[in-house]
């Protein structure tokens, strides 16, 4: 998963990169008559070179601020009150003084091009247009003007600056998931919904799987009340996982078949009610009415979203109009392994208010994993 995602990404740095390092190399320091003072330049380069310590070294071993130092801290420029060309951005001079304290900086022009380019890249990742903006202003906040010192290297400072955008935009609404299942009075009642196929009762295994590995146990309800073979599918995965399932005949009341297994888990000292609905359109009304009875009627502690990571800019858009419509608590993506992109993943939190719980990521019931932001990012800008 992310592999789109994570070539995009490191397009980006590589293009940021390359744009300061020709804006540095053109830095040169200014002369008395305004040109660029070569024969100091390369003088300093010389003395570097033989092995002698310059004068902004000494000060700077000895714990004493240099010029430029103080230039650059005041936010003045060697000899000029702005930069070099009147304009608000740093000029040539407080970039050589930077420079000569082992400093770089980043300008507004450097970025221009490679965040116009990294947000159509987000775009065409299926990343959601609001989303793929918020990403990249954030970026841009934190690069422009930032300095660095000699023993950051650009590439730190840049993957820092996506690192942490990327970080806030994932993680909204984010909580701990197993501490709300342990805190939280039992039963604990989770619905879950989402359109037709794809993937709500196989999440509702997987995640019955899940807790059990954590000491949990779980009743599953079938409230897919209409779709022929929806008891047979669920009660397969009953059986497979030696678990209690409660289903009525099709066409009965879904809030009935939740409201019995709540009974049943109380009755037996269940801890979690996993209960499944019919696939729906969050225009369609007599679904969305049931959902709305099952919440008057069970008073689910969480509803979760399904939909599949691989449907990207349909499912953070599904996503939305769930929320609008009924509103859920956290999301779950299905065929996250199948995903290159990673769009739904990196938009429906900051959509809908709401975070992105688990990922599918695999046929198998253990092929179920927590939605980690920090472990996101770190895949998203980790070398292999």
């Amino acid at each position: 998963m992310f592999d789109g995602l994570k070539e995009k990404l490191g397009k980006f740095k590589s293009d940021v990169e390359a744009e300061t390092e020709s804006e540095s190399d053109g830095a040169e320091p200014a002369g008395p008559d305004g040109e660029a003072d070569t024969g100091s330049a390369a003088e300093a380069e010389d003395a570097t070179e033989s092995g002698a310590t310059t004068e902004a070294e000494d000060a700077t071993e000895s714990g004493a601020t240099t010029e430029a130092e103080d230039a650059t801290e005041s936010g003045a420029t060697a000899g000029s009150a702005g930069t070099d060309d009147g304009s608000d951005g740093p000029g040539l001079a407080k970039k050589a003084a930077l420079a000569a304290t082992g400093r770089t900086i980043v300008t507004e022009e450097e970025l221009e091009a490679p965040l116009e380019s990294l947000e159509l890249e987000l775009l065409q990742g299926d990343v959601e247009m609001g989303v793929a903006r918020e990403i990249t202003e954030r970026i841009r906040e934190q690069l422009v003007g930032s300095t660095r010192k000699q023993v950051e290297s650009g590439e730190q400072v840049i993957e820092r600056a996506i690192g942490d955008a990327l970080r806030e935009v994932i993680s909204v609404g984010q909580f701990d998931f197993e501490s709300r299942i342990e805190a939280a009075d039992k039963p604990i009642v989770i619905v879950f919904t989402g359109v037709n196929g794809v993937g709500k009762t196989t999440s509702i295994a997987k995640l019955s799987r899940w807790l059990e590995e954590r000491g949990y146990s779980s009743v599953m309800a079938n409230g897919d009340t209409y779709r022929a073979g929806a008891n047979e599918q669920i009660e397969e995965h009953a059986e497979a996982l030696d678990r209690k399932v409660i289903t009525h005949q099709q066409g009965g009341d879904p809030a009935a078949v939740i409201y019995d297994a709540v009974e049943y888990a109380e009755a037996n000292d269940v801890d979690v009610v996993l209960g499944d609905t019919a696939g729906r359109l969050h225009t369609s009304n007599d679904l969305m009415a049931q959902l709305e009875k099952i919440d008057r009627v069970v008073d689910p502690d969480m509803t979760l979203f399904v939909d599949e990571a691989v449907a990207g800019q349909d499912a953070t858009n599904r996503a939305k109009e769930f929320n609008d419509a009924a509103e859920i608590d956290g999301a779950v993506l299905t065929k996250a392994d199948a995903d290159s992109q990673g769009g739904a993943a990196i938009s429906i939190a900051h959509v809908t208010g709401k975070p992105i719980l688990f990922l599918g990521t695999g046929q198998g019931y253990e092929d179920i994993e927590r939605f980690d932001p920090d472990e996101i990012v770190d895949r998203l800008l980790r070398e292999e």
